[in-house]
């Protein structure tokens, strides 16, 4: 199962960075219009990456309880994992509603206000510390060689990539607000 979950955090991953850098483009200013199935099908593959982290964790807390030791010290970066998914969680809920809504069957685009950057750069915070700590046992798990000497390279992408996703936001709310 461990596997399988390594897969599919993988490919939840290449499609979030994929929607991100995409719709990214369209906060700052750009025509094109990514696919819509592309978000849908993150949001499917969340799901159920949401649903194996909460097995894990249910399991965890019952030997916890069993035992009777937590150890939450020795497994601080566990709970990050555990508390940086469920935040993302939240705020993810918040982003489907964040742009726009449907009125009378036409699409109407909210004010992006400074409330809705700080909750969009908190979700970005949350995602590059969850990615971050889950991506040595990610490459780990999917049997990647020379997984250390690639780790920063790796490492690196990805904070380039969640940063200019953070640039889109704050650009986006200056268009609003400012320009």
């Amino acid at each position: 199962m461990r596997k399988w979950n390594a897969v599919l955090s993988l490919s939840a991953l290449v499609l979030l960075l994929i929607h991100g850098v995409l719709e990214s483009f369209l906060l700052m200013g750009s025509d094109s219009v990514p696919p819509k199935w592309l978000p849908l099908l993150a949001v499917a593959l969340l799901i159920v990456h949401v649903v194996v982290g909460l097995k894990y964790t249910i399991d965890s807390l019952r030997i916890w309880h069993k035992t009777g030791a937590g150890y939450f010290q020795e497994n601080k970066l566990f709970w990050t994992r555990r508390i940086s998914g469920f935040v993302i969680l939240a705020l993810v809920f918040f982003h489907f509603g964040a742009f726009g809504s449907v009125v009378d069957g036409k699409y109407q685009i909210l004010v992006f206000t400074g409330a809705k950057l700080t909750a969009h750069l908190l979700l970005v915070a949350a995602m590059a510390l969850h990615i971050i700590t889950n991506i040595r046992p990610l490459m780990v798990s999917l049997g990647v060689r020379g997984g250390r000497s690639r780790l920063g390279s790796v490492l690196f992408l990805l904070s380039v990539l969640l940063l200019f996703m953070a640039a889109a936001f704050i650009v986006y709310y200056l268009r609003w607000n400012v320009w």
